[in-house]
């Protein structure tokens, strides 16, 4: 009898466990999810009044574009448009602090017996002169050769180039590298090249008149006999004279 009430009173817990059990889950709240991922998810579960935590969306910033100048080709041959800045010296180099404002261009009294448009270039005191005629000049200041590299004569313009390419002769080449100096065999016209925004060829010489990527050294003998103007000087001389302009060195 015992048996019998005891085994009915186990089966009447079972019975009444599992109807507990299901009344608990049957009615669970809905759990949120919310679609940032960030959120507190303990805010997620609950009843009907939580909301899912949803972030204003950042802004999106446009990556800065970057631009290349477009080459037309004419002809097969690739032409850029024309460079307008010929020269840029940054803030405390040698050529921002120490250039002398003599050298800038300025027209002078010059007496000579040359004819209007000749080129006279002055190497003892590193000026170019363009006689003007009326015994005035227009005058550059210039770079010249150093020691053991000076020179004088009379030639022609016999070529004129913007922009021109460098091609070191063999003789530099060598004597740069005996210094631990390695020169390329050519380098395209640019602001990085030694011979600047542009060139005008003496005769059948390897000398130019040509601007120069080191405006700091006007007016010093340091050059291996090419005469080296400032960029915006030399574009200035550039669109003053024509081939066959006779040029003196003194």
């Amino acid at each position: 009898m015992k048996k019998s009430a005891l085994l009915a009173a186990a089966m009447m817990f079972v019975v009444t466990g599992t109807a507990n059990a299901d009344d608990r889950y049957r009615s669970r709240p809905p759990v949120l999810i919310s679609p940032d991922l960030a959120a507190p998810w303990l805010l997620q579960l609950g009843g009907g009044n939580v909301r899912p935590v949803v972030y204003a969306p950042r802004p999106v910033i446009a990556e800065p574009r970057l631009y290349q100048r477009r080459v037309i080709r004419r002809d097969g041959q690739a032409v850029a448009a024309p460079v307008q800045q010929v020269a840029a010296v940054r803030p405390n180099t040698p050529a921002a602090t120490n250039f002398d404002p003599m050298y800038l261009p300025q027209i002078v009294a010059y007496e000579t017996a040359q004819k209007p448009g000749t080129i006279v270039i002055d190497t003892n005191n590193k000026f170019l002169y363009l006689v003007l005629g009326d015994g005035k000049a227009r005058r550059y200041g210039v770079g010249v050769g150093k020691p053991g590299f000076e020179w004088a004569g009379a030639h022609r313009v016999t070529r004129k180039a913007e922009w021109p390419q460098w091609v070191p002769p063999q003789s530099m080449i060598t004597r740069e590298a005996a210094k631990g100096h390695y020169l390329p065999a050519r380098m395209d016209g640019g602001p990085a090249n030694p011979l600047g925004a542009r060139a005008l060829y003496l005769g059948s010489t390897l000398y130019r008149i040509h601007g120069t990527n080191a405006p700091w050294t006007i007016g010093t003998a340091n050059s291996s006999g090419c005469i080296r103007m400032r960029n915006q000087d030399v574009v200035d001389l550039y669109e003053r004279v024509e081939v066959g302009t006779k040029v003196i060195v003194i």
